[in-house]
Parts: structure tokens; C-alpha cells; sequence
């Protein structure tokens, strides 16, 4: 084999390696991406199923423990609630009428199942995306957002 057709060979099996390690990569990459969404765009935006971030304010007087021990509270954005249980113990700067985001899976007829929730950590803060789904709809009451 003469050294031109070496060379060809080489680059042709160093490309396949680099065409595959991008194919990996990108499909890892795409199974680890968790969307955002405001309660009035779950059912329009996420698959059932599918991992999504739910934010916006816990509505008043809807925060109970379910017969299993879960946490339950409704979460809305002005225009839609959506309840969302959470089998953990809640973040101590939880409450309700404040700003949240809830981590998990939602299926259609079923509360939004939460597996991790993230409260504000003061009174200035709001996660970016749920202030921004709050101004769309007219209910952002705070400050600048950071």
C-alpha cells in the first residue's frame, strides 16, 4: 500500500471516530436537557412523561400533606394551577404566594410529580423564567429580576 493511500486511510477512520464520539456526545446531551415551562404552557410545550422545570407562585391555602405522606400545593402563573406533589421535605424558605420551581414529570388527569423544588432565597429574588412567564401575564409584582 503505498504511503498516500496510509494517509487516506488513516484520516477516513479518524473522521468516522470523531463522528461517532459528536453523535454520543450530542445524544447524551439531549436526554440531560430539562425545558421551562409556566403552568399555562405544560399541556402546549411538554410531553407526558418528559422532565420540565414548573415555575410560578404557590397559590394561597394549598399547601397539605396527601394520605402518603406527600407534600401537595398548587402552583400558578395567573392564568392556569397546576398541583404538584412532592414526596420530599420542602425547601425552608418555601411558602405560599411565593416564587417556586418544581423539577419532575407531568402526566395528563395526574398533579405534576416533583422531584426536586427550588424556592427563592430572598425577598428580591424570582428565577428569571418564572418572572418573565408572570410579566407576560400581567402578575409580576416585584422588582428588576437578576
Amino acid at each position: 500500500m503505498r504511503r498516500r493511500n496510509q494517509r487516506l486511510m488513516i484520516i477516513g477512520v479518524a473522521g468516522a471516530v470523531l463522528v461517532l464520539a459528536a453523535t454520543l456526545t450530542f445524544a447524551g446531551l439531549r436526554s440531560s436537557v430539562v425545558y421551562f415551562v409556566a403552568p399555562s404552557e405544560l399541556t402546549e410545550k411538554a410531553d407526558p412523561g418528559q422532565r420540565v422545570r414548573l415555575g410560578g407562585l404557590v397559590v394561597e391555602g394549598t399547601l397539605r400533606r396527601d394520605d402518603a405522606g406527600a407534600n401537595v400545593f398548587s402552583v400558578t402563573d395567573g392564568a392556569v394551577q397546576v398541583e404538584v406533589r412532592y414526596a420530599g421535605q420542602l425547601p425552608d424558605l418555601f411558602r405560599e404566594g411565593q416564587g417556586v420551581v418544581c423539577e419532575g414529570t407531568w402526566v395528563p388527569g395526574q398533579p405534576f410529580s416533583a422531584e426536586r423544588v427550588l424556592a427563592k432565597h430572598d425577598e428580591n429574588y424570582m428565577p428569571r423564567e418564572v418572572a418573565e412567564a408572570l410579566k407576560q401575564r400581567g402578575e409580576w409584582k416585584g422588582g428588576a429580576t437578576p
